[in-house]
């Protein structure tokens, strides 16, 4: 070997060596995130920011209808949409506009996504600066329930004028794909795989035909079984035939909020009107047991004074898979339920309680009072209130979302 090669070759192995012993850089460290809760006041067009365990004590506020000025200009400039819009707000909206109906926090936790019924959208506020990041107008003129995938990705949205469920990338509101659903779809629920995600129908619950015999003029209302990749609709589940063969046809079908055991082979669910809950294998398709919960007796017996025919609106599950929670929204209470014997535990009350979620650690159940403008706690160990936190005007939903530590 030359000397010219020879010292080529040394070169090369000191690069080498020296390539070997230099550290790595480490890769940049994703944002520490930290779990909260977002609780939407519907009529103010805010949502709070709470701890999802302990104190429950308000953090932050946002709001989440920036551009109110630029949709009710473009509502008010179309007939047809402030049709739509007046409706809204004098039926669901009990004469207040509807301004978030759902939420669900970016996997980044930079961003809350939106449903927006009076403003027929979902939207993405950011949640540094409060800014709109994107809107996606929903088909006909409401926007309802939401769902999100398992993994964070997506989020299903009910149109609940147009009978269809629309699926969204939830970091840039393109749309994915949708899928027909009952009249008047509401809640959406994914199966834990990601595989499939069902949607309730609860038809039309703005009119005054209320009268059990009078049933039949609500619509078409079942359960639609997608698959979430696809969007195809792989089954639906019309729970008249169910109810009735369960020796129950004075029961509305409309299912509204609805949970799954931990195995998911039983679905929970509370239906138009009625103080109880609905217990349904899934494998064998049928249901296996119905169980009333008290009435409260100051509750009227006129059922067009129900607001939006829900008696009974909000259902959570402990991690455990050993009790629920009941919000009774009409009767002013809420109960933890034990789900062998379908038992109710101490009534708590509440005032129009529209909700029903688990605390970040699992202990609690959280309702929201929309009639007193609040949160409470209520332990699932013993089905006493915890605590009460003061929150915005109207709170419905509310969800574990994350934000930036």
């Amino acid at each position: 070997m030359t000397r010219n090669l020879r010292r080529r070759a040394a070169i090369a192995g000191l690069a080498l060596l020296a390539a070997v012993l230099t550290p790595l850089r480490p890769a940049a460290a994703a944002p520490a995130l930290q779990e909260v809760m977002f609780v939407g006041n519907n009529w103010d067009g805010t949502a709070d920011i709470v701890r999802s365990s302990g104190t429950y004590a308000r953090i932050g506020r946002i709001d989440v209808v920036p551009d109110k000025r630029q949709r009710l200009l473009e509502i008010y400039l179309n007939p047809v949409k402030l049709a739509f819009y007046l409706g809204v707000q004098q039926g669901p909206g009990e004469g207040h506009d509807q301004l978030i109906d759902d939420m669900y926090t970016t996997p980044d936790g930079s961003a809350l996504v939106v449903s927006r019924p009076s403003f027929a959208d979902v939207a993405s506020i950011d949640l540094r600066t409060g800014a709109l990041r994107w809107r996606f107008p929903v088909s006909g003129f409401r926007a309802d329930h939401m769902a999100v995938s398992p993994d964070g990705t997506q989020v299903a949205v009910s149109a609940s004028t147009s009978n269809t469920v629309h699926v969204l990338d939830i970091t840039t509101g393109r749309p994915l794909g949708s899928f027909s659903a009952g009249d008047k779809p509401h809640e959406n629920i994914y199966t834990r795989d990601g595989r499939y995600l069902w949607n309730m129908s609860i038809g039309e619950v703005n009119t005054a035909l209320d009268d059990p015999w009078l049933d039949w003029t609500k619509g078409d209302r079942h359960i639609t079984i997608a698959d979430a990749h696809t969007f195809q609709v792989v089954r639906t589940i019309d729970m008249r035939q169910r109810l009735d063969a369960a020796g129950r046809p004075d029961l509305s079908d409309a299912v509204r909020p609805a949970v799954f055991t931990p195995d998911e082979r039983m679905l929970y669910f509370q239906v138009s009107f009625f103080n109880g809950i609905v217990e349904y294998d899934v494998a064998a398709d049928r249901i296996t047991r119905i169980q009333e919960l008290p009435a409260n007796p100051a509750t009227g017996p006129d059922r067009t004074a129900w607001v939006n025919d829900s008696r009974h609106h909000g259902l959570s599950m402990s991690p455990d898979g050993s009790k629920m929670c009941v919000a009774g929204t009409i009767d002013d209470y809420a109960t933890v339920v034990d789900r062998t014997t379908l038992r109710p535990g101490p009534l708590v009350a509440a005032a129009k309680p529209y909700w029903a979620t688990v605390s970040g650690d699992g202990r609690d159940c959280i309702i929201s009072e929309s009639g007193a403008d609040r949160i409470t706690a209520i332990s699932f160990a013993t089905g006493e209130k915890v605590l009460s936190v003061p929150v915005g005007d109207h709170p419905q939903r509310i969800r574990i979302g994350h934000i930036a530590a």
